[in-house]
């Protein structure tokens, strides 16, 4: 059988790529899953949430 071949894109992906998974319980954390389903784009909302954070926190130090 012959391999797929990987394109550039996927070479690329494979070499700089992270990937986070976030688990929600619907029984404790049905606020954050409406939440996240209201948002057209929901990794660049989370993305966006931490990007505030880091900012709000540029000058403190974390022990």
């Amino acid at each position: 059988m012959q391999e797929k071949k990987i394109t550039p894109q996927e070479r690329y992906a494979a070499k700089y790529k992270k990937q986070y998974k976030l688990d929600c319980f619907t029984s404790t954390e049905q606020d954050i899953i409406n939440k996240l389903e209201s948002v057209p784009n929901r990794a660049g909302y989370i993305k966006s949430l931490i990007r505030a954070d880091i900012t709000a926190n540029a000058g403190k130090q974390t022990e």
